[in-house]
């Protein structure tokens, strides 16, 4: 039996176990988009996980929608992007850059140029941001041409290829959690009639062909994508085509050989067992919510390579160790979970070496 402790292999990536560290959003960037002066601390910290993903990073201004994200699109953000990887190395891990865009989830008041989001169709999510000014309604985005769409695959090719530059060991698409790829796939929120709308191949075609673009660019080793089938957020209604549509999309992305795929699992059993037959390499699957003694479940019943730890370890720098020993975890602080400084982001304490 596959066990958590065992080693495993993402990409050319060799691990010592089958844990991994989920992006979690931090919002501590720098208004420019670099990474906050922190960074580098927070994610060496957490090394022990041997794959850390990153927080959410945006590919170009249009892919911003929240305050103090980072982005990974101009010479300022490579070079801040730099001093993370390299702390990141230097304590023994890798770092994959999550690579989003918000599509209609966001509000001009949040985005270097405060215009109008864009996304599949001018529909708005029915949903409310937090901005300078204090919550406001998301509004009606602006439909993207066809022209405009395929000029967003580009600005993903250009975002791996500046990830690679700062020293990252791969990025990961985030197709999932209702941003711009999986707004694609939601009938409610892509009205389309051209080549990216209406049926399920055509409404997975715009994640495949920014899939394509990026391994062309950096390789399929280096290239994950997470997934979040059925999962609401952004206001998002996949249908009684998600299942179906899951399943075509996991096929062709297959042919990529890329090094991983991240799913969010939200229930469908049926729909993830049909992925992790469809699926040839490594898989990953986070289910929110999950009690800790089920941490293992999904690899020792060989339905997940990877089980990715999200908020264990945004509180618990040391989680790995916690698990081992079934030392208590310390409690998160949702309070300091965005925003602000060292509170609640470098300062969660670790255990004490054993002898002291």
């Amino acid at each position: 039996m596959t066990t958590l402790w065992g080693p495993t292999t993402v990409g050319n990536i060799e691990l010592s176990h089958r844990l991994a560290l989920a992006p979690m959003t931090r919002s501590r960037a720098n208004a420019d988009g670099t990474p906050g002066e922190l960074a580098a601390e927070y994610y060496a910290q957490r090394a022990s996980l041997g794959l850390l993903i990153t927080e959410a990073t945006q590919p170009s201004d249009d892919g911003q929608g929240y305050m103090f994200s980072p982005g990974i699109y101009t010479d300022d953000q490579v070079e801040g992007w730099k001093a993370v990887t390299s702390a990141v190395h230097e304590a023994g891990a890798s770092l994959f850059i999550q690579i989003m865009h918000v599509g209609r989830m966001s509000h001009p008041d949040n985005t270097p140029h405060h215009r109008t989001p864009v996304a599949p169709s001018a529909i708005a999510p029915g949903e409310k941001m937090y901005t300078p000014t204090g919550p406001q309604d998301v509004p009606v985005p602006r439909a993207l041409t066809t022209e405009e769409i395929k000029a967003t695959v580009q600005d993903f090719r250009k975002a791996a290829a500046a990830a690679i530059r700062a020293g990252a060991d791969g990025v990961e698409l985030h197709g999932a959690n209702g941003y711009l790829l999986q707004q694609f796939f939601a009938p409610n929120a892509n009205e389309r009639t051209d080549e990216y709308g209406g049926s399920i191949e055509n409404r997975v075609r715009f994640a495949l062909e920014v899939t394509r673009a990026v391994v062309e660019e950096i390789g399929a080793e280096r290239t994950g994508i997470r997934l979040s089938p059925g999962l609401t957020l952004g206001g998002l209604e996949e249908g009684p085509e998600s299942g179906q549509l899951y399943r075509h999309l996991i096929r062709e992305l297959a042919q990529f050989d890329l090094a991983y795929v991240h799913l969010v699992h939200t229930g469908d059993e049926e729909l993830l067992r049909d992925i992790r037959a469809a699926w040839p390499n490594t898989l990953m699957v986070h289910r929110p919510g999950r009690a800790r003694q089920d941490v293992a479940v999904d690899v020792e019943a060989g339905l997940a390579d990877i089980a990715p730890i999200g908020t264990w370890a945004l509180a618990n720098p040391d989680v790995v160790e916690r698990l081992k020993t079934g030392a208590e975890f310390n409690e998160g602080d949702p309070a300091t979970f965005y925003g602000g400084g060292a509170e609640g982001y470098t300062d969660y304490p670790v255990l004490e070496p054993a002898g002291k």
